[in-house]
């Protein structure tokens, strides 16, 4: 019971995680749009501090330390599907990386980037998602 607990509490930050995942580009996306020191300007540089801050990093941690101690409970790490969805989860992990950067970036009033970038950034999590999705549901190797 305890182990269906974890898979639980793992699924439910696993989607808070990619609930902000998704949000922040978007967030981003109309950023761009906004003017350097307007009151939108620096509403939005809030707004993504603490999205980061408040849900996207401590998901992340739950995420991680949840679905480690599932793997070594359920032995799945002798699967190949195991392995590659590990894969795409360091790649999530790398997007949010990339993410906490370009807050940053915002708050220092230093995006380079025009708003389509992040428009084409937002599409990044949702295939990493479905590739993670598709190798639990389905076990494939």
């Amino acid at each position: 019971m305890f182990y269906l607990w974890l898979k639980a509490f793992h699924v439910i930050a696993a989607i808070a995680w990619m609930a902000a995942l998704l949000y922040l580009p978007r967030l981003m996306v109309y950023h761009c749009d906004a003017q350097l020191g307007s009151k939108q300007s620096e509403t939005f540089k809030i707004m993504e501090r603490r999205l980061l801050r408040a849900i996207a990093n401590p998901a992340m941690a739950a995420t991680w330390i949840l679905g480690l101690v599932l793997l070594i409970e359920g032995g799945f790490y002798k699967f190949v599907w195991m392995n590659a969805k590990f894969v795409l989860v360091i790649c999530l992990s790398a997007l949010h990386g990339l993410n906490a950067k370009w807050v940053k970036d915002f708050a220092a009033d230093a995006n380079k980037q025009p708003a389509r970038f992040y428009r084409i950034m937002n599409e990044a999590p949702t295939v990493l998602m479905i590739g993670i999705v598709l190798l639990v549901v389905l076990k494939p190797f």
